[in-house]
């Protein structure tokens, strides 16, 4: 922030957030910046009254948001960040999609050290467009990816891609076909990046595999559902398809630990 890189720590002291800074308090202008940042990132804006309301008439939602009450999308700010993430987890496993952000992280981002400890910044995308194919190919990404990754922060270095001017787009529908016109950004991954990022509630990703796992566990298959079965499913989620599928993807954590 300003060109200084200040290290947060965030927890919590009855129901409020409590941010320290464990190295060195930021001016004024810089604690209202990280705040509104903060305030984005936990999706505090958002009233939930109606997602509940709905929720506890929803068969499967209810047990959840009685389970996971008070849970909001925990989102990506950066939009540089979520478009790279979404792009690495493309096809591949978690375990391995984390290992490859690792990677790019350490090679390309900065870091701040503090009692032993290192913090690392995502990559900018003014960085990213300087480098080529084969530095990112090193690291193990697939040729496709490592061009898809260096097209985008060029793109954004240019200026014609924006949070701003996702934010402009008249409706949801004309944010993810701006999106989609972006090579190497499908549907899943412009729903993704509106839901993270943009945190628009009615973002829906419809085709992800830990939304099919996790409406497979909540309903006892022995299968996953179909597209058309879970199209049905939603209808009664309309302006909340985001928190829905956060809400259920929340549930798949339950079941690996």
């Amino acid at each position: 922030m300003d060109g200084q890189n200040i290290l947060c720590k965030i927890g919590h002291q009855s129901n409020s957030i409590k941010v320290e800074f464990p190295i060195h308090v930021p001016s004024e202008s810089a604690l209202e910046k990280i705040a509104q940042y903060i305030w984005q990132w936990f999706d505090l804006e958002k009233n939930l009254s109606s997602f509940y309301e709905m929720a506890q008439e929803d068969t499967i939602l209810q047990p959840l948001v009685k389970k996971y009450y008070g849970l909001r999308i925990i989102g990506m700010p950066d939009l540089f960040e979520v478009l790279v993430w979404a792009i690495i987890g493309q096809q591949i496993n978690l375990t391995f999609a984390y290992t490859l952000k690792r990677r790019f992280v350490e090679q390309f981002g900065e870091s701040l050290t503090f009692e032993g400890e290192t913090y690392w910044l995502f990559p900018t995308y003014e960085r990213v467009a300087a480098i080529q194919v084969d530095d990112l190919r090193n690291l193990q990404f697939t040729l496709r990816k490592s061009e898809y990754i260096i097209d985008i922060a060029k793109i954004m270095a240019s200026g014609q891609l924006t949070k701003e001017i996702l934010l402009q787009q008249e409706d949801f529908l004309k944010s993810k076909n701006f999106l989609m016109a972006i090579r190497g950004v499908g549907a899943w991954t412009a729903d993704y990046v509106l839901m993270k990022c943009i945190q628009d509630p009615t973002s829906f990703p419809i085709a992800d595999v830990g939304l099919h796992n996790a409406l497979k566990n909540q309903l006892a298959l022995n299968r996953k559902p179909t597209i058309e079965e879970i199209k049905s499913i939603a209808t009664h989620w309309k302006d909340w398809e985001a928190y829905a599928t956060f809400y259920l993807w929340r549930s798949l954590y339950d079941e690996t630990i």
